[in-house]
């Protein structure tokens, strides 16, 4: 990773950190209340199968707030994350909540030395977090050397057309399903420099400025099978596991735009094996 990538890197980390107690008190995760299987689509756990008995990694989890469903499920859990106080909030998440999950601090981009190789029946990611890779060439070699041989990938991730009309509303508070931001990657490193996060609760005490990647969903396709894996499964859906928009309504646990809105995909997820 050349330094200008370390830095920014380095800044996503700061980031986290700083966000984690905003997140930890918000409405938003209920961390007291939300069942944690309700950040998870009903397609997902098809998708997945049987846990119990499993090794699963959840790469890049934050506070834990999804990483508890897999252990509620009896899969031997483990979760990485880059920024520490999320690691520290989760492992103190899942104290209270008497699950026996190992939660280890490293970049993604570290993810085989430091959970270690071919370790893993399966691996989950998403929900914002491909934005964060920089290279996904590299982040999905370490996808591919924490499966064991015949081991699941699962990644479920907001569409990148989601980020193109803007995953959070608007600053001027127009709900109009505009594009605003790329669809596709290739123009590198986008900054973000703000004090609120994307959840309720105070502003921060000042902006920390952050980088963020986009990805189109045939790049990240590329960097899979580049890796060694074999796709077995691509699905959309027009269900967000939140409502970006006030118009949402539920749906099968989630929130969907109503009937008469133009039926678009907001979440996408895909399946690969290691052969």
């Amino acid at each position: 990773m050349d330094p200008a990538t370390a830095r920014m890197i380095q800044a996503i980390e700061a980031n986290w950190d700083v966000r984690t107690p905003v997140h930890v008190d918000s409405q938003f995760y209920d961390v007291a209340h939300r069942d944690p299987a309700d950040w998870f689509a009903d397609f997902e756990w098809d998708d997945l199968g049987e846990l119990a008995g499993r090794h699963v990694a959840h790469l890049q989890c934050h506070i834990g707030a999804e990483t508890l469903a897999f252990a509620a499920k009896g899969a031997h859990t483990v979760g990485l994350d880059i920024s520490g106080e999320s690691v520290r909030a989760a492992r103190e998440l899942a104290e209270g909540a008497g699950a026996e999950v190992t939660y280890v601090k490293a970049d993604v981009h570290d993810a085989v030395s430091a959970l270690g190789a071919e370790r893993f029946d399966v691996v989950y990611t998403g929900k914002g977090a491909v934005c964060y890779l920089p290279d996904l060439d590299a982040w999905a070699t370490q996808v591919a050397g924490l499966l064991k041989p015949g081991g699941t990938f699962y990644l479920v991730e907001f569409h990148p057309l989601l980020n193109a009309l803007s995953p959070v509303p608007s600053p001027d508070g127009d709900e109009s399903l505009l594009l605003r931001h790329d669809y596709l990657g290739g123009r590198g490193a986008i900054e973000r420099d703000g004090t609120h996060t994307y959840t309720d609760g105070p502003a921060l005490a000042e902006a920390i400025t952050h980088h963020e990647w986009a990805h189109g969903i045939g790049e990240v396709v590329t960097a899979l099978v580049g890796a060694g894996l074999r796709i077995t499964l691509l699905r959309e859906t027009e269900r967000l596991p939140w409502p970006r928009w006030s118009t949402m309504t539920p749906d099968a646990g989630w929130f969907s735009l109503p009937a008469e809105a133009p039926r678009i995909p907001l979440i996408y997820a895909l399946r690969a094996t290691r052969p």
